[in-house]
């Protein structure tokens, strides 16, 4: 693994909006754990753009940038369809990997990318995925510390659409238990006419949901439930998930940002639910970016459990989108 004590050095392979608008400006907020040291893409005209705008070197000869500038990690920002091939052709140079959603365009192209980074001992990471989240984490956490026991039953309620939702639902009761069954059903309903934020106008709109239910080899459940106006409609504005366990259960409550954690255990007698105090800590006493989410248990050997972000040193690198910031150093840890 890398020397810890000096910043990694970061390559961006592909001239994606993202990589000029967001992994670019990311990646230069945090100098003491990320150094970018490179971009490729394909042409040389966009090459030389984005290094010029970010004020690194660009290549369109990717095995000269590996030789030459030397990185450690590559964040693949390239068009949808060749983020497989890209993602893999980072790998098989030696490369850790921050790759867009989703892996690749193909199945045989995920494996290969999966495969190549296992047998190289890689560190591969998908963005944006919402069980990455600081909410979710910390809920992952202590799911993982046994204070809920065995998670039986999962739901996404809308939380997030295709893979962001089934991330949520499949991470509380485990990514590597095995699905045995699918059952999907989708239908198309008309929606009276109003604003579509996303879309900019106002007027007549159709919705398309979309349910699912999944049951894996252990007996777990998990339920699916997503519409395609979810993320921009007065008429859907509810977004959730939960999980039921053995020992409790836990389930989001709120409306966008402005959401709660409600998570339950069993109150000393076992006769009513003993809720889990979940607290926000800040850069500043005025507010600023999250830097950590603690769990206060209630729980005499489990008191505190907490998702902190690990580059929370004050000032350096804090307005950078924590979730983002967190990601790219799970590539590597």
């Amino acid at each position: 693994m890398p020397d810890s004590k000096r910043p990694l050095r970061v390559a961006i392979f592909g001239t994606a909006a993202r990589s000029d608008y967001m992994y670019g400006p990311i990646l230069k907020a945090l100098p003491d754990e990320v150094e970018l040291v490179s971009i490729w893409g394909r042409s040389a005209d966009s090459a030389r753009r984005l290094g010029e705008s970010l004020r690194v070197p660009w290549y369109t000869d990717l095995d000269q940038l590996v030789r030459e500038a030397a990185p450690e990690i590559g964040i693949v920002s390239v068009n949808y369809h060749a983020n497989g091939q890209v993602g893999l052709q980072a790998v098989e140079h030696g490369l850790h990997v921050l790759l867009e959603t989703p892996i690749a365009h193909k199945l045989s192209e995920a494996d290969a990318i999966i495969q190549a980074a296992a047998r190289r001992q890689l560190k591969i990471e998908v963005a944006e995925q919402f069980h990455r989240r600081p909410p979710e984490q910390l809920k992952l956490k202590l799911i993982a510390s046994g204070l809920f026991g065995r998670v039986h039953t999962s739901f996404n309620d809308f939380a997030g659409h295709g893979y962001h939702g089934i991330s949520v639902m499949r991470s509380y009761l485990g990514f590597d238990v095995k699905p045995v069954q699918v059952t999907g059903s989708a239908h198309t309903y008309p929606l009276t006419a109003h604003w579509s934020r996303l879309a900019q106008t106002t007027g007549p709109r159709e919705e398309t949901q979309e349910h699912g239910l999944i049951e894996f080899d252990g007996g777990q459940l998990g339920f699916f439930h997503w519409t395609n106006v979810g993320y921009d409609s007065a008429l859907r504005w509810w977004r959730s998930s939960r999980f039921l366990a053995e020992k409790g259960m836990g389930i989001t409550i709120g409306v966008n940002l402005q959401v709660e954690e409600r998570l339950s255990l069993l109150s000393p007698g076992n006769e009513s639910p003993c809720f889990i105090t979940v607290e926000r800590r800040w850069e500043r006493v005025d507010g600023g970016a999250l830097v950590a989410m603690v769990a206060h248990t209630g729980d005499a050997e489990i008191p505190i459990v907490q998702w902190r972000i690990l580059s929370a040193q004050p000032g350096k690198g804090m307005a950078c989108n924590g979730m983002m910031t967190r990601l790219v150093w799970l590539v590597v840890c």
